[in-house]
């Protein structure tokens, strides 16, 4: 059994001048994601390129004009209902890891893992090495760490989010990347739709690499890791910002963001 969801996603902008901008706003077909179909529309109309940056994310470019503009994004999109779940994923030895994951066992702008292997090493204790462990770095923060929803526009790094004991779901990712990373554990960011965030926002959340693949993992609360829309992943928040500009700020007047699921698909 599976999802059948449709995504959206609405940007309006002042532009002052005209302004070059990267966005992340598209669905690609990954191993457990589907695209049914989707659209990308843009008013007024300026010429639009898409490409794959390092990562696959689908990334378009475009020169906003002066003036309103404003960008939407819709989607149908097949994910799987579950299945991602597995207390018995293993701890990959650093030798037995592929070439690519490597990068992601290193410190990056807001996952200063090298000076968190102490806290995360207290944290696990004695769990088991692989998903366990995780699990045990998962709960710590959801317990520990204060989730504030629209508490920050800033990037947060994981030691900021330590020392202030709050943040977004974001600065929750950041900090559960650094500490899995600390355990010689890769861990990337993930953006995208999920079915219980509440108020409806896009969405950041973690996998790690156990066995031979990624799971997921969400260290905000209360939200179940099956039903998701997979927008974009990175080392930490700096690789997959909704929009990156180029210029004077320009920050969104308005953004919508809506998820609804259409049926359970077989």
């Amino acid at each position: 059994m599976g999802f059948r969801l449709q995504t959206f996603c609405r940007l309006e902008f002042e532009v002052s001048v005209a302004t070059p901008m990267i966005l992340v706003l598209r669905p690609s077909a990954r191993a457990a994601q589907w695209v049914a179909h989707d659209s990308f529309e843009v008013n007024p109309p300026v010429a639009l390129r898409e490409y794959h940056d390092v990562f696959e994310n689908r990334c378009q470019r475009l020169v906003a004009p002066p003036g309103q503009f404003s960008i939407e994004a819709t989607a149908e999109v097949q994910v799987p209902d579950g299945g991602e779940v597995n207390e018995e994923a293993p701890f990959v030895d650093i030798v037995r890891l592929p070439d690519w994951a490597l990068g992601y066992l290193l410190p990056s702008r807001y996952c200063e893992s090298d000076r968190a292997g102490s806290l995360a090493r207290r944290i696990v204790g004695k769990a088991p090495l692989g998903y366990p462990q995780v699990l045990r770095l998962r709960d710590w923060i959801r317990t520990e760490v204060a989730y504030k929803p629209g508490s920050g526009e800033q990037l947060l790094s994981a030691l900021e989010v330590l020392e202030r004991g709050e943040g977004v779901c974001r600065d929750l990712a950041h900090l559960l990347i650094t500490l899995c990373r600390a355990l010689s554990i890769p861990a990337r960011i993930v953006v995208g739709f999920a079915r219980e965030v509440n108020p409806m926002d896009i969405h950041a959340w973690v996998e790690v690499w156990l066995g031979d693949r990624w799971y997921g993992f969400d260290p905000t609360p209360g939200t179940p890791i099956a039903g998701r829309v997979v927008l974009g992943v990175g080392r930490d928040g700096a690789d997959v910002p909704l929009f990156n500009q180029f210029g004077p700020v320009l920050r969104p007047s308005k953004l919508e963001v809506s998820l609804r699921e259409l049926t359970q698909a077989p």
